[in-house]
């Protein structure tokens, strides 16, 4: 679809700015301004997204690396992102995407066609919108999502949820699974290392539980002394087993050095294990550790007998005993979405690009 013929949402007018509604920052922006998030612009007193068609790369991952440990485990899916980010994470892993400006300049064309089209060619299961937060670009995911659907193509967010009510349900609409980054449990964190709020990420899981019907996992970045204390674990555990349920899988993941903070260390492997065995000790039933290697923790256990479900080494996987959703061992029903076999993509990454022919 051309951006010629695209009419972009969420915005309104205040006198002679516009202001987005897209997320819960609500930039007013003058004519030829962009917002916080630099992609969404007032061009001609118009909402404008002035990367929609534009991709900053795709690559085919293992649907684990998302990540994802319920939904299609084992299969190829499609990654793509754009440019920006509507959030200030100071330890942003995907910085040289979300933050640099002349990335938008160097992105190539890629339109929702001739992504599910390359999905397709390459034996994909699904296409993710990833590396930067596709709220701020959710027409284009919108878009390529209803493509996608077309073509028997299941779609990924990858996301923060920082959104806002009213973009809420159409966002999410097309979308088959997410992960939403809860990057901390205090909205002191929120504000002074990623220059957001805690509570509009709440009121997108507890919608996405409620009224969704997208799978959602959640992932927790742990930082040594900002996020990791043994008391906001617990707080984070139990709100989301008070609010989402036991079934929710928590992924808790390990920090490396980058961005604005260089001067913290690499997460503690112990760090990860103790938040682990936390949240599985409150009662939630699928917790996994991620950015290092253990085979063990990494695996997907039955939470009635401990059978082994789902073998995985560094997103290679081995046994697959799930039977029409349930343990092959004692029948109790796995929440997620699985197919009688595993894929067998395992782990490797296949950097693609789409040809100049395919463009719509």
């Amino acid at each position: 679809m051309s951006t010629l013929t695209r009419t972009f949402q969420w915005w309104h007018r205040e006198g002679e700015k516009i202001v987005c509604d897209l997320c819960p920052r609500a930039c007013r922006l003058q004519n030829g301004q962009r917002g916080f998030c630099f992609v969404r612009a007032n061009q001609d007193g118009e909402m404008a997204l002035t990367t929609y068609g534009k991709s900053t790369g795709l690559c085919i991952d293992p649907i684990e690396k998302k990540p994802l440990n319920h939904f299609l485990p084992g299969t190829p899916v499609l990654s793509f992102g754009t440019a920006g980010c509507n959030l200030g994470c100071k330890f942003c892993q995907n910085w040289s995407i979300s933050k640099s400006r002349e990335i938008e300049i160097l992105s190539q064309e890629a339109s929702p066609e001739a992504i599910v089209k390359a999905a397709l060619d390459h034996g994909c299961r699904s296409i993710a919108f990833t590396y930067n937060d596709p709220v701020i670009w959710a027409e284009y995911a919108i878009d390529v999502a209803k493509e996608a659907k077309g073509a028997g193509l299941k779609t990924v967010a990858v996301t923060a949820g920082y959104i806002t009510d009213e973009a809420r349900a159409d966002f999410f609409e097309h979308i088959d699974a997410a992960n939403v980054d809860l990057k901390a449990f205090t909205d002191e964190f929120y504000r002074s290392i990623a220059f957001a709020r805690i509570d509009p990420v709440l009121d997108t899981l507890k919608w996405l539980k409620a009224e969704g019907k997208t799978w959602f996992e959640i992932t927790n970045l742990l930082i040594p002394d900002e996020n990791d204390s043994e008391a906001e674990i617990e707080q984070f555990s139990r709100w989301i087993l008070d609010n989402l349920g036991d079934e929710v899988p928590i992924h808790f993941t390990a920090f490396h050095p980058d961005f604005k903070m260089q001067d913290k260390v690499r997460t503690p492997h112990e760090t990860l294990i103790r938040a682990r065995n936390q949240a599985l000790k409150l009662g939630a039933k699928y917790v996994y550790i991620g950015n290092v290697l253990d085979k063990n923790r990494q695996s997907t256990f039955c939470p009635s007998c401990q059978n082994l479900l789902i073998e995985r080494n560094h997103y290679e996987l081995g046994r697959y005993d799930i039977r029409n959703g349930a343990c092959g061992s004692c029948g109790t029903a796995i929440a997620g979405l699985f197919e009688p076999d595993r894929g067998a993509w395992g782990r490797k990454r296949l950097p693609i690009s789409i040809p100049a022919t395919t463009h719509s």
